[in-house]
């Protein structure tokens, strides 16, 4: 249902919107850093909401080449590689200090700034073609331009209404992330109790001589695994597909054919050095990475490799040798103790599975109603979201259903 836009606007951001610039603190004061207030920069404005950041500020700091903005405060980055790619637009969550390639934006009291986040994420595409070109090849957003940008503005009580709506599925995105989260430290805990610290089932009843039961064998990581080359497929080479393409810094794409079978792990063979990937789906390895070929429980593997040295020792051509990460030594605890582990964790990555493809879902509704909504397509009243009972004790989440009324 097409919503009357007859209280509705367009107006230019500038008019409702005031904008502050960053700044960076003397790195030199160490007085000035390593405190407890986030400082705000471009690699931190994928989160969409910013709570943590890298580095952080201390009073002194805040005060002193930087500005301070309080919670619900939209940022965006102004300046910078990324904007090549995508226009960066995040909100914030606690108070918080921000870099000079950052503008904070502070609404009138007929823009709720929640709304401002959802809109200008909206705009995305036409505002990352509207940068410029800087120095040293980098982008940059005119704010001539960003102030004349056209935003079509609702009565304050749909914009909270459309920001309520909209909040409730990156709600359920961000309890999916912490559950995902927690899912991989208690797996990765696991494997560190039972063959690092050696308190895995029945240790109390084993032999040790010098920290190490007597019946682990000494082995090479030659012994147990094969790093298997990937295959060379450029970007104008693949055809979008359901199968991810794996460099050495994780999926760079997806492609209609694959490689290797999932569940898979990907080591980093030139880039990103003896980086640790897992694949649940079935994926195309490219040649910057090696993919692991072994009769072994791959969840035991996944850990194992993570914690190997694997050594940049090439310096003509910077890699990872094969030979040389074959000849890492590792204490092999037997096959029966793999298994028993990859029983237990197994669910644990299942259940990690199903959160992420569910994130997915979440995502693409998202998508759809942030279109409708924010361009009057679709009004907040012909909307009915039903989410399971579940939901309300974070138990098992599944998809939240979209209804429109007749």
């Amino acid at each position: 249902m097409k919503v009357d836009k007859i209280k509705w606007r367009t107006v230019r951001l500038g008019s409702v919107i005031k904008f502050i610039s960053g700044g960076t603190p003397s790195i030199s004061e160490p007085r000035y850093w390593n405190g407890k207030i986030p400082w705000v920069s471009s690699a931190e404005m994928t989160q969409g909401r910013i709570w943590n950041t890298e580095r952080r500020v201390t009073e002194d700091g805040a005060d002193n080449g930087t500005k301070r903005v309080p919670a619900k405060t939209v940022l965006i980055v102004v300046r910078g590689m990324s904007l090549a790619k995508e226009f960066r637009v995040a909100i914030t969550i606690r108070e918080v200090t921000f870099n000079q390639d950052l503008k904070a934006l502070i609404p009138s009291e007929y823009v709720d700034a929640e709304f401002l986040y959802y809109y200008l994420l909206s705009q995305n595409g036409p505002i990352r073609d509207s940068a410029s070109e800087a120095a040293h090849g980098t982008k940059k957003l005119d704010m001539q331009v960003i102030e004349q940008w056209p935003l079509l503005l609702p009565p304050l009580l749909i914009q909270k209404k459309i920001a309520a709506i909209l909040s409730t599925y990156d709600d359920l995105i961000e309890n999916n992330k912490r559950r995902i989260a927690l899912l991989e430290k208690m797996a990765e805990e696991i494997y560190r109790e039972w063959f690092v610290r050696m308190r895995f089932p029945g240790h109390e009843k084993v032999k040790f001589k010098k920290g190490l039961p007597v019946s682990w064998d000494v082995k090479r990581l030659g012994d147990i695994l094969e790093l298997a080359y990937g295959k060379a497929l450029k970007e104008s080479d693949r055809t979008q597909g359901n199968f991810p393409v794996y460099g050495s810094g994780g999926v760079i794409g997806s492609h209609n054919k694959f490689l290797a079978g999932g569940p898979g792990i990907i080591i980093g063979r030139k880039g990103n050095v003896g980086s640790v990937h897992w694949s649940d789906l079935d994926f195309f390895p490219i040649d910057t990475v090696y993919y692991v070929k072994s009769n072994l429980s791959k969840y035991y593997l996944y850990y194992l490799l993570q914690s190997m040295n694997f050594i940049n020792n090439d310096a003509a051509v910077p890699g990872l040798n094969r030979s040389q990460a074959y000849s890492n030594q590792l204490y092999f605890p037997g096959r029966s103790l793999i298994e028993e582990f990859a029983d237990l964790v197994k669910n644990m990555f299942c259940q990690k599975s199903s959160l992420l493809k569910k994130n997915e879902h979440l995502k693409i509704s998202t998508n759809m109603l942030l279109s409708r909504l924010i361009s009057g397509k679709l009004s907040v009243e012909d909307i009915d979201i039903h989410f399971p009972p579940s939901m309300q004790n974070e138990q098992d989440v599944d998809h939240a259903q979209l209804h429109l009324r007749k």
